[in-house]
């Protein structure tokens, strides 16, 4: 099963396609709660060089509450994360996580009609950007 969406989008950079993929993801309920630099902390702690690659971590707080009602403990899986990637020839890909897969994994299937609803709101946000 494949564990992510993706897009790629010609000839951008990250920080021009972030604003809209995070007015995207606004328009379904979620926020951005972390980032991680994935260039700048292998380049601090190994000493790479890596094309500018950022993590964000979305969520969605009304489904939040409802997995976390159910499962307390997939705290572990969240939030959402969607990445940003610097490709070689200049494009950036778009990548988001797959809440199907991920909630699958945890053999609750209370969860999954809340993991269907998110991943078709992820989807959605995707394929607006």
């Amino acid at each position: 099963m494949k564990y992510y969406h993706a897009k790629t989008i010609k000839a951008t950079t990250i920080e021009a396609i972030r604003p809209k993929v995070e007015e995207e993801l606004k328009k379904e309920g979620f926020g951005v709660l972390t980032e991680i630099d994935i260039q700048a902390t292998m380049k601090k702690k190994l000493d790479k060089d890596y094309l500018p690659h950022v993590i964000l971590g979305a969520c969605n707080p009304v489904y939040a509450d409802k997995v976390l009602s159910i499962e307390p403990t997939i705290s572990t899986m969240l939030p959402c994360n969607v990445t940003l990637r610097q490709l070689p020839n200049g494009d950036v890909e778009i990548a988001i996580i797959d809440p199907l897969a991920a909630m699958g994994a945890v053999g609750n299937s209370d969860l999954e009609v809340h993991a269907k609803e998110v991943n078709e709101k992820l989807e959605r946000a995707l394929a607006n950007i």
